[in-house]
């Protein structure tokens, strides 16, 4: 809390208390007295009397605020008439709590350990009341000035804690106006996050449905010019721009007062003008007309003039600071609404004081509801709005027309957005591109896929028609097979049909027999006894072996003769015949138990 600077006067019927509270909500305000006490409260400053006499309420009590001044002028009623109210003008004592307002001894004795015990039995009550210390007010020189004109100086020195959320520099009384503007594009280049500027450049679909509302001085500019173009003569706004009852009641609040302003001054005053119709405008376009929590947030944030008590020096600068602000603070980023708000600043130029009027009046509304940026009000806008209301029409119109010439791009920002959207734009095209090779790569998979399947089809296809065939050509030689093994066993039978060997053996079922000719000697053998079979084969082959010894055609004629006139019998094909001339093969019967026996001659020993 902060102890305003006050004084008191009396009269015989009444104490007169005059407090000084500069920057506070008259709107806004407590006043407790009775008996001795006397209790002020008007935020952020709270004042606390014991008063020298008593006072009462009985309807005489009187209370007036002086807006120029910024003062309270309280009368309250002596409880006695004609009392005369001593030590008024010592200020100390006034405001010491009022258990502490006897006098102590110039002699005091020390206390003892008794003594002691018993003031801390006596001083179990906590005494919560702060003590206050009285305000020596002091006129600091203006050397960094600031405000509507640069007329104010020393506001924040003992409010920076209360206005701390209002502005973000910090002890702007002690801060020249090129740190300022240094520590100011400092912050915006920190604030300044490419990821939030590119997501609502790319993903504009808000901002386009934003950029279609249309307020009510786009409406007043149509009727102005269509007037316009078929008169061919100026209008004044005040034909376009109707004032509401409010918005009187509000002009009838202002004190009229008139500003003595130098040329630089008056240079930053319309300058801080375009900045806060800037902000405005952008207020007005994202929330469509409508008011909010935020609002007084975005008009002060995005105006350098009110958050940084910033004084420029050409219109080129505030549109700068302006579209630096909107890309770096607010929700919607995009350089598009900076393009709006400035159209609709020119507009609201264009159509006269009256609508400029009407738009710091709605500010000035927006502020008071807020807290604590009603402090903007009493620094700038009270004053803008008195002072629009004499400024010249030649002027504004000249004001217009200069911002009108200005020309603003992203390249006048300084945070590269140019190079950041051109990066961006080739991150996507990559990105497509990408896409697409994906795209079509998993066609020609899925091709490959399935051409491969139709192969594998057609590979199965031909392996089932060859099995078939291959099935085919072995159900063919199993048939074959069977009637070769047939024509076989026919021969067989022939074969074992009885014969006579050349010893005049007759041979039988079971007999054996023996053939020689032509090289080529064929022995079956077969038997049913084991014993028998191996007599015989003894026999037999001490017979080949005497055969073998007489001449071959002798030996084939006399073993063979016979058998061929009754049974003749092609010679078998499988057999093998070395270089030499040679035959030895073995045939297998298919009967039970035969053997064929091959003899071999040696045509060397004829």
């Amino acid at each position: 809390m902060i102890t305003p600077a006050f004084e008191l006067t009396q009269d015989p019927d009444f104490l007169t208390i005059k407090i000084r509270v500069p920057y506070a909500r008259a709107s806004e305000f407590d006043i407790y007295f009775e008996g001795e006490d006397f209790k002020f409260y008007a935020k952020p400053y709270f004042l606390r009397l014991t008063l020298p006499g008593r006072i009462v309420e009985d309807g005489r009590e009187k209370a007036s605020y002086n807006a120029d001044e910024g003062t309270f002028t309280i009368q309250l009623p002596k409880e006695n008439p004609g009392q005369y109210f001593e030590r008024l003008d010592m200020l100390t004592s006034l405001l010491a709590p009022k258990k502490s307002r006897s006098a102590k001894p110039l002699v005091e004795e020390m206390a003892t350990a008794a003594s002691a015990e018993l003031s801390e039995d006596n001083e179990e009550e906590f005494d919560w009341e702060v003590e206050q210390i009285p305000y020596e007010e002091s006129t600091p020189p203006l050397q960094h000035p600031y405000g509507f004109g640069n007329l104010r100086s020393g506001v924040f020195q003992r409010l920076q804690d209360e206005l701390s959320d209002v502005i973000d520099i910090k002890d702007p009384d002690q801060t020249p106006a090129e740190e300022r503007r240094r520590k100011r594009l400092a912050a915006e280049a920190a604030k300044f996050e490419p990821d939030h500027y590119l997501a609502d450049f790319f993903e504009d679909e808000a901002i386009k449905h934003l950029l279609k509302y249309k307020p009510w001085w786009i409406d007043a500019h149509k009727k102005m010019t269509a007037l316009q173009g078929e008169s061919h003569q100026e209008h004044d706004s005040p034909a376009f721009v109707v004032f509401s009852e409010e918005e009187r009641e509000q002009m009838r609040k202002f004190t009229n007062k008139s500003y003595l302003l130098d040329k630089r001054s008056r240079h930053h005053v319309y300058l801080g003008l375009i900045d806060i119709l800037l902000a405005y405008c952008y207020e007005i376009c994202v929330n469509e007309g409508d008011k909010n929590v935020e609002s007084s947030w975005n008009i002060r944030k995005l105006s350098a003039t009110l958050c940084w008590l910033e004084s420029f020096s050409s219109i080129h600068d505030v549109l700068v600071s302006f579209g630096r602000r909107v890309l770096c603070y607010p929700l919607y980023r995009h350089f598009e609404l900076v393009t709006r708000s400035f159209n609709d600043t020119v507009m609201i130029l264009q159509l006269g004081k009256a609508a400029v009027l009407k738009c710091l009046l709605d500010i000035h509304k927006i502020f008071m509801e807020s807290d604590p940026a009603y402090i903007l009000n009493d620094l700038f806008i009270t004053d803008y709005c008195i002072w629009i209301q004499k400024v010249k029409s030649k002027k504004l119109a000249a004001l217009c027309e200069s911002l009108q010439k200005t020309m603003l791009s992203k390249s006048h920002m300084g945070l590269e957005l140019e190079e950041l959207e051109a990066a961006a734009v080739l991150v996507q095209e990559e990105e497509k591109a990408l896409k697409a090779a994906g795209t079509v790569s998993k066609q020609q998979l899925l091709c490959s896929e399935s051409e491969t399947s139709d192969s594998e089809e057609s590979s199965s296809t031909s392996s089932s028609e060859t099995e078939g065939s291959d099935s085919d050509e072995q159900e063919s030689s199993t048939s074959e097979d069977g009637e070769i093994n047939s024509f076989q066993g026919t021969l067989q039978e022939e074969r074992t049909a009885p014969l006579i060997d050349c010893n005049g053996l007759r041979q039988g079922t079971n007999t054996s027999a023996v053939e020689v000719g032509d090289g080529k000697s064929k022995v079956s053998l077969q038997s049913t006894t084991p014993g028998k079979l191996v007599e015989e084969l003894e026999m037999q082959i001490h017979s080949a072996m005497r055969l073998s010894e007489q001449p071959e055609g002798l030996a084939t004629a006399g073993c063979i003769s016979q058998e061929q006139e009754e049974n003749p019998v092609p010679e078998p094909d499988r057999f093998s015949e070395d270089a030499a001339g040679k035959g030895d093969f073995l045939e297998v019967s298919p009967k039970s138990n035969p053997f064929l026996f091959l003899c071999s001659t040696n045509e060397d020993e004829d």
